[in-house]
């Protein structure tokens, strides 16, 4: 089935529009970094023909240990996107947590997340709607797909239909998380576009103890699964080097599940195959 058409900027996901690709890591680092990722993602999506949103997170609430990094905070992060969304003319995306910093985000963002864990906070579901900006919702690891139909009721309510809904796997399990493919045709069923986070995904929720563990090497598999099933987008976190340590010695932000840039291209051309093989039938 063909779902809505939500346009982001240049980038159209749903409507029988191509893939389009939503990523970048996890938690801003910094402006430099920041400009520097979301420059090399935006050439390859550019190169492989694939619309891209820049995803990047200003603050991680829920992290496993209160000394995770977290990243620059809701100023500075948003300071940093408005950089990255004006120097290369890219959209940007990122997480809002709580209804207080709804406003200010939406100033700056092209599209507000909610995260997984908050897909039930109706008050952060409504106020992100009346800001009229497209609203990107995880569905929670607790969440059965077919139950995010209260999600989309809640953002309709508000008179806003740019609405797109993530899967990123359901708990299974201690430390693991699983996906259901069938999820995915069940939330498109809802007639919204259907995003796939093939990151999040293969992530160990505490799997390390004080942080995540995650399965990178199970990346690529699980995002031509997806396409294959047919989704409308595809959201991977991803950095240069996810295995290396922040300045001051702590690690990245979900390091073990973010997919290498390197490994972007190949992942991208296998991906845009098997979209076409679906089209041409």
């Amino acid at each position: 089935m063909t779902t809505a058409a939500v346009r982001v900027g240049p980038v159209t996901i749903g409507g029988g529009a191509p893939l389009a690709l939503i990523g970048g890591p996890c938690a801003i680092e910094n402006e430099k970094h920041a400009l520097m990722t979301a420059e090399r993602l935006a050439a390859i999506a550019a190169d492989k023909k694939v619309g891209f949103i820049y995803k990047s997170s200003y603050d991680k609430a829920n992290r496993s240990s209160v000394r995770s990094y977290r990243g620059p905070g809701l100023v500075e992060g948003l300071r940093i996107l408005k950089k990255v969304r004006d120097t290369l003319g890219i959209p940007v995306l990122s997480d809002v947590h709580d209804v207080s910093e709804v406003a200010r985000a939406a100033d700056v963002l092209d599209v507000l997340q909610i995260p997984a864990f908050l897909c039930r906070q109706t008050d952060l579901i409504v106020a992100a709607g009346r800001t009229g900006k497209p609203v990107n919702v995880k569905k929670g690891q607790f969440v059965a797909p077919r139950d995010m139909k209260n999600v989309v009721e809640k953002l309709v309510s508000t008179g806003n239909r740019a609405i797109l809904l993530t899967e990123r796997g359901t708990t299974f399990g201690y430390n693991n998380l699983v996906v259901d493919m069938r999820g995915l045709a069940d939330m498109r069923a809802l007639g919204v576009p259907v995003v796939f986070d093939a990151t999040h995904s293969v992530q160990l929720p505490g799997g390390a103890g004080d942080r995540s563990g995650g399965e990178r090497a199970y990346v690529p598999a699980l995002a031509r699964a997806a396409v294959a099933v047919g989704v409308d987008a595809l959201f991977m976190e991803m950095h240069e080097d996810p295995d290396r340590t922040m300045a001051d010695g702590q690690p990245l932000s979900d390091g073990p599940n973010m997919l290498r840039i390197d490994d972007l291209p190949l992942l991208l051309d296998q991906l845009r195959g098997i979209e076409h093989a679906l089209r041409d039938r």
